[in-house]
Order: structure tokens, then sequence, then C-alpha cells
């Protein structure tokens, strides 16, 4: 029986160098402690930097200087713990970093309200005076528009203070969700009795084989399943925590909250969902191929991850696939090719699945060091997919280090989907045009619109569910699992009912999704998607102003609005057009996909 490796058994060149943030964990206590005295000596500022400008640009680069350190310490205690979640040294180190992020929260919880006692005359004479202040800007500027939403200097820091208390629900998900759920041994194709991971399950859904996948799809959500109520008073919590948070900031409902941070109106977000409802027609006739290419009657929801095109079933290295991702991203210059290369050898990607490793795929990282990419290799086009996806948020993190100061060197989450959809996109007209082969290219065709439905179609769902669980909440509703789970498959039948058979299994979708721990985050998969295709589309057009206004946008960093970003770069997200243009091309893709599928 294949069991997981333990860490300890896997080869260093297919880990991560997190000592290239911190040697040796000795440093990290060291650096804990001096965090820990500064955050005291930022304390001192209060109620002095807002009487002079050499004050407000001191208190500035001290805090950000501060920053830096702390989120430091928190990435790198985070991603040893994301090693093996089982590892109590780890599970500790996280702890305090934890209570270190808090810490700071709460001493750095009277700038805010002390800055917008100043009004704008005065900061403008104050930026005149001193020049230093004219780095912070735009932060400034950031600030001053969310003045209505600030709370007074002692209720702020209540607020921080209630950070590590309000992450409960999220911590024990996470924490249940990649240590302590255990699955069943099960059966694959070969007749191998192989355990089920949460890494495996992708897999097994591209099994050709129906009975191996509907024996992990019932596995998986049996396992889910055990623990219903537990995962739903998880969930419960973390939007109780969204509405704590919403209620107290004076926003008028977690949504709003959510979008304001990045300056993103709610008619984006509703835009998107009308959008994709009024276009879910042009799902239909892919489902009806993928129907009719399976031989079935109905198609289960097992049934909509494994390709229909019958070619021999691929395993990719990891080598193949650096090769292969190298290759399709050369049009975006030979200067990003380079760069791409280091990722490979210079100790930036965490390759292979291990015991008690975190699910998934991220990239991540802190200012000062090169990004890191978490992968769990299965040797699937997905995973060759996944390694050009997360590589793109790596490559974004590095040009915006590279050219930003630390206090806009972060970019926002609403923008970060986008560099990793162009990636992707990139790959796949790599690969297309490389294959001779029509039953290959209809193969990646095939590939590619399953992405476009999992990104577009069903993220707009996931985000669809979100606000209407919050909503619920909002309302005085309880959010029991049973209300969950007839919320989810409700909205399952809306988007796949006139194909699919909705298996009763697939209400329980919502309890094992990380994302919705992060509210309204998935939207942004779906507005990314529709944004880097025509970013991707343009970039292979050859046109050398729209590769320099591109990679402008991956160094721009937090430096503007994230909509104004993408608005220089060539994407107008307030407008229905680019995801109307997205969905257009999922439907000639299709056209295309059935095409070859005839000549094949």
């Amino acid at each position: 029986m294949e069991m997981q490796k333990t860490r300890d058994e896997i080869d260093s060149q297919y880990k991560w160098r997190l000592e290239d943030i911190f040697e040796t964990n000795a440093l990290w206590e060291e650096a804990a402690e001096a965090a820990e005295r500064q955050i005291t000596e930022i304390r001192k500022y209060s109620g002095k930097f807002v009487k002079n400008a050499a004050a407000m640009a001191e208190c500035l680069e001290k805090l950000y200087d501060l920053n830096g350190l702390v989120t430091k310490l928190y990435v790198y205690a985070y991603m040893r713990r994301d090693e093996d979640s089982a590892n109590s040294f780890y599970q500790d180190l996280a702890g305090k970093a934890d209570l270190i992020v808090t810490k700071f929260s709460a001493a750095i919880s009277f700038f805010e309200p002390e800055l917008l006692t100043l009004n704008k005359d005065k900061i403008t004479k104050f930026m005149k005076k001193e020049p230093a202040l004219k780095e912070y800007a735009f932060i400034i500027e950031e600030i001053m528009r969310k003045k209505a939403h600030v709370l007074s200097k002692a209720e702020e820091k209540l607020l921080a203070m209630a950070g590590e208390a309000t992450s409960a629900g999220r911590d024990v998900f996470l924490m249940f969700n990649n240590a302590d759920i255990k699955f069943p041994v099960i059966t694959d194709e070969n007749g191998n009795k192989v355990e089920l991971t949460n890494g495996r399950y992708s897999k097994f859904m591209e099994s050709p084989d129906r009975n191996t996948r509907k024996r992990a799809f019932k596995a998986l959500y049996d396992t889910y399943g055990a623990y219903r109520n537990t995962l739903a008073a998880a969930y419960a919590g973390n939007v109780k925590t969204d509405k704590f948070y919403a209620e107290a900031q004076k926003y008028s409902s977690c949504l709003v909250a959510a979008l304001y941070q990045d300056n993103v109106p709610s008619t984006v977000y509703n835009g998107l969902i009308q959008t994709v409802h009024a276009n879910i027609k042009k799902l239909t006739p892919y489902l009806e191929l993928r129907k009719k290419m399976l031989g079935v009657r109905k198609l289960h929801m097992y049934d909509l991850y494994v390709p229909f095109v019958k070619i021999p079933q691929k395993t990719y290295s990891f080598e193949e696939a650096r090769g292969i991702v190298i290759e399709a991203l050369k049009p975006l210059g030979e200067e990003y090719g380079e760069v791409l290369k280091t990722a490979f050898t210079d100790g930036w990607i965490d390759v292979h699945e291990n015991k008690g490793k975190r699910t998934g795929a991220y990239s991540w990282g802190c200012y000062g060091c090169h990004p890191y990419v978490l992968l769990n290799w299965q040797g699937t086009i997905n995973d060759v997919f996944t390694l050009a996806h997360e590589l793109g948020h790596a490559m974004h993190t590095y040009y915006s280090n590279e050219a930003q100061p630390l206090q806009y060197a972060e970019y926002k989450i609403f923008v970060a989907e986008v560099a990793s959809t162009v990636n992707e996109n990139l790959l796949m007209e790599y690969l297309l045009q490389n294959t001779k082969d029509d039953a290959e290219k209809a193969f990646l065709l095939n590939h590619y619109l399953e992405e476009f439905r999992a990104t577009v179609f069903r993220q707009t769902m996931f985000a669809e569910f979100e606000k209407m669980a919050h909503k619920m909440y909002e309302k005085g509703e309880t959010l029991t699992c049973d209300a969950l789970c007839a919320m989810y498959y409700r909205l399952q039948k809306k988007y796949f009912k006139k194909v699919m058979k909705i298996d009763k299994e697939i209400a329980l979708e919502w309890a094992r999704i990380p994302h919705f721990y992060t509210a309204f985050y998935v939207y942004k998969y779906a507005t990314g998607f529709s944004a880097a295709t025509i970013l991707a589309s343009g970039i292979l057009s050859g046109d050398v102003e729209k590769l320099e206004k591109y990679l402008n946008f991956l160094k721009s960093g937090s430096s503007d609005y994230p909509m104004e970003l993408l608005r220089k770069a060539g994407v107008d997200l307030s407008a229905p057009e680019p995801i109307q243009e997205a969905l257009d091309l999922f439907e000639r893709k299709a056209k295309q996909l059935e095409a070859l599928i005839g000549s094949v």
C-alpha cells in the first residue's frame, strides 16, 4: 500500500529554503525579541507624530520597518508549520507569531485615528515641509479615504486586541483540514490500496475509471460529513467575525466592508454574478459534449474533472514541467525568463506532498527575500498549470519587491490572480501551438475549458454562496449545517441542473473550501481570469507596448488602487465587457473543441 512520506524522507532539492529568511530558529527568536522591543518603542509616537512633519515621517519609517519585521516573523513561522502541521514546535512558533502580530496591531492602532484628526490642509503643509513624507502620500490618501470607518483610538486598540480571538473559526478549520482529518484507504483503478488525501483527491477525480472517481468522491464527502456540524460551527464563527468587524467599523454590510479595502464598488461583485448568470447557457453545450464523450446517461459531480478526450494518460515529472513552463513564458521577455530560472535553482519551491503538509498550493514571501511556492506535486497536467500559476504570483511578488519601497511592495489581493492567470493562458497557448496532434489539442482545449468552468463559473458560484451566507447571518438567521447545505445545493442546481445529476454529497462542498475563511476572496479569481485573458492576448500579439504595460503592472505593487492599476495595464473592470469577452471566448473554445473532436 502506498503511504505518504514524512518530511525527512523528501529529497532536499525538492524543498524550499526557508533558511533564506532566518538561517536558524534561534535567529527567529532573536528577531522576535527585537520586534517586541520595537513594538514598545512605536507606542511612544502616540500623541506626538501629528505635531510636526518630521515626527510624522520618522513614525511612518519606523512603523513600516517594524511591519516588515513582523511580516517576516509571521511568514517564516507559518511556512514552517505548513511543512508539517503536526509538528508541535512549529505550531508553537506560529502561535508566537500570531501573538506578535496581535501586539503589533494593538501598538499601532493609534496611528490612523490620530492621523485622521488632521485636516487635508494640515497634511498638505506637512508634505511641503518634509520631503520624506511624499513617499507615503498614497498611504495617507488611503487612510483619509477610510475616515468614516476608523474608530476612536481606544476602540481601534480593542479591535486590534480582538484579532487573535476572532480568528478561532479559521484556525480550527485549518488545523482540522491540514492535520487532524483522516481519510480512508480506497482502491484505485489498478486495484491498489491507496490512502486518500486532499492532495490525491484531485488525481482520483481525473481517473478514467468512473468507479474509482465515485469511490473517492463518496469517501471524501463521507469523511467531511462525519464532522459536518463542527465544520458549520467553524464557518459560522468566521462569518460572525466578518459581521463583527463590519458593524464595528460602520460598514453597511460584510460585502461592502471587504470590497472597500480595495476601493472596489459592490457593483463590480454583483455585476460579475449578473453577467455569469446571463451566460450560464454557454456552459450547457460544453457539459453536453462532456456527457456524450464520457458515454454516460447523466453527468455526476465526479465526472467533471476527468479529461474526456481519449489520449494516453501522461504523468509529468517536476523536471519536465520546469522545462515546459520556462519555454511557455518566454513571451514575457528575457529578463523575466532569467529570474524565473532562479526559482527552480535557488530554493523558492517546495514540491512534493508529505505527511502533515498543508494541502493545495500557494505563493508567499516577505520583503527583502525571494518569494516562495508551495506545491503538492502529483504529476498531472493540472499540476503543470498550478506550477505556472503559482510562479505568476511569485514573479509578481519579485517584481513588486524590486521596484517598490516596503510600504508599496505588497500588491492587493484584487490584482493577485491576474499575473498567475496570465501565466496559465500563456502556458495553454504554448502547448496548443507545439502539438500537431489533433487529439492532444482537443485534450488541452478540454483542460482549458475545465479550468475556465472551475475559475469563472464555479468561483462565481462560490462568490454567490458567500454573499448569501453573510446576508443570511446579517438578517439574523442561524448558519446551521442544514441551512448552509441547502443553500449550496440550490446554487449547484442553478448552475448545473440542466445537464447534471446533482449528487447529494456535493451539498457539503462548502465545508472543505479554505478560501471561504478569507471572505469575498474567490470572486477575484473570476475577475482576475477575465482580465488575464485580455492581457495575455495582448502579450501574445507581440505588441511591445502591451508587454511593457503588463511588466509595469507587475512592478506597481500597491502604489495605486488595484482597479486603476489594471486600467493602466489595459483592462477596465468597472464595465461588464471584460467578463463578457472572457465568456464569449469560452463559447468559441468550446465550439473549437467540438469541431476538433469531430475530426479526430
